[in-house]
């Protein structure tokens, strides 16, 4: 077998068969075959892109081309949830002690962040003492004792696929639907979890722009998980303006526990019941649906869920106070408010744009050696469907760099837009994928 052969046939619109797929896949993760081969590859997929076959066959090639993580030593089904990201998308911190309270098993291994804000692991890292290093056995003995763990993937994992984003990124060859599907759940399915929530974004602010686009990448990721034999939900949800309030490393923390508290912003509390409902229902510990909204809800009510978040906390090197004393977390110096320059009503705040104002801040990285900031951000004072006065404040901006603040503070104002007219304000969740249908809301 020759990788020429494979391009040719990929260039010349051709299905791949699962052996080819595997051959280039484990010739290129061990330096067998040069980039600029696989280069080609990818742009002929790109092209003519995949069948459903094709990209099950991939994401299994890429599975395998490092560690697939054994976590049958944890009791339960234990699932996992994947967010495509986007702009304050905290989810995570809050969502994994609310599902670990209602006694299914959160095994989680996340990443670090590209683009706005740090990932689910910067984030936690900004509460001090925190590692997310752990040992396997650690790890799972964490999950098996409290029902939850959030590590960082092991650099083992798909190491094709780090090496093939690592050339899409340069190529012009990464929105494609089958290569980012793969990309994602070669991961997801690699990590062990016996079942996938994907929340998959939609909007200014997301990867995926259209909802058209975003019920394809959803569906195809289904299929994924289906053919590997993972019972595999996906939701399409809005970030056409930011997740809740905040929008940097500690301050998300400080609202993912608000959330806990009971004191969360509407939207992030409603993904949330929403994600985790499906996560309780796919662990076999919620009847349905409305049984699992239930249980999501009685987690925070009763103080269970804010409990679990300390215990997880602890339980990872990290110091419990800060859930009663925000004090202990990463402060900034300086905390300016951004006021509006005319009254109106907010029609749109362009997540995208916050994001990038966060970033300049230091909150998000350009590059991944770039080092974050954990303490800067944005925090949102109105949100869509709000009205403002003329120098009612809009957000607040924490920064420790003055330099910094003026190209933030442009980019800031020029994601809210005022109208004189009231909008009304996105759908949240636009719809749900399964194995069996694609319900739209």
């Amino acid at each position: 077998m020759r990788i020429y052969d494979i391009i040719k046939k990929k260039r010349d619109n051709h299905q791949l068969t699962k052996e080819e797929i595997e051959f280039f896949v484990q010739k290129y993760s061990k330096n067998e075959i040069p980039d600029y081969q696989v280069s080609a590859l990818l742009m002929a997929i790109y092209l003519n892109k995949m069948t459903k076959e094709e990209t099950a066959y991939l994401t299994e090639a890429m599975m395998n081309s490092g560690d697939v993580i054994d976590l049958s030593k944890i009791d339960g089904i234990k699932v996992d949830k994947h967010s495509t990201g986007g702009v304050g998308d905290k989810t995570t911190i809050a969502l994994a002690p609310l599902v670990a309270a209602c006694n299914a098993p959160v095994a989680k291994m996340s990443g670090r962040g590209l683009g706005h804000t740090g990932g689910t692991l910067d984030k936690l890292e900004s509460i001090p003492g925190f590692s997310i290093d752990m040992e396997v056995d650690d790890f799972i003995d964490a999950v098996n004792k409290h029902k939850i763990a959030v590590c960082g993937q092991t650099a083992k994992i798909a190491v094709a696929d780090k090496k093939m984003y690592a050339l899409r990124d340069v190529t012009a060859t990464v929105d494609n639907i089958s290569l980012i599907a793969a990309s994602i759940m070669c991961k997801k399915l690699a990590s062990g979890a016996n079942s996938i929530v994907l929340d998959v974004k939609t909007g200014d602010g997301a990867f995926m722009k259209t909802l058209d686009d975003s019920f394809k990448l959803a569906k195809a990721m289904v299929d994924i998980g289906t053919e590997m034999g993972r019972e595999t939900v996906g939701l399409i949800t809005d970030m056409n303006e930011p997740l809740g309030h905040a929008v940097g490393n500690s301050l998300e923390v400080i609202e993912a526990i608000e959330t806990l508290k009971g004191r969360g912003p509407s939207d992030l509390v409603e993904l949330c019941e929403t994600l985790g409902s499906y996560m309780l229902v796919l662990a076999k510990v919620a009847d349905d649906f409305d049984d699992g909204v239930d249980k999501i809800r009685d987690a925070i009510s009763s103080g269970r869920a804010l409990e679990k978040l300390k215990v997880f906390i602890e339980n990872q090197g990290g110091d419990k106070n800060i859930v009663d004393d925000y004090t202990l977390l990463p402060q900034a110096s300086e905390i300016i408010p951004v006021k509006s320059e005319k009254s109106g009503y907010v029609s749109k705040i362009e997540a995208e744009e916050v994001g990038i104002a966060a970033m300049i801040l230091g909150a998000g990285r350009e590059t991944k050696e770039d080092e974050l900031d954990l303490s800067v951000g944005i925090v949102l004072n109105k949100k869509v469907g709000d009205y403002v006065n003329k120098d009612d404040v809009l957000a607040y901006i924490h920064l420790n760099n003055m330099e910094k603040y003026k190209s933030s503070e442009e980019k800031l104002k020029n994601a809210y837009k005022i109208t004189d007219e009231k909008v009304e304000n996105s759908k949240l969740i636009y719809g749900v994928v399964t194995q069996d249908e694609i319900k739209k809301f």
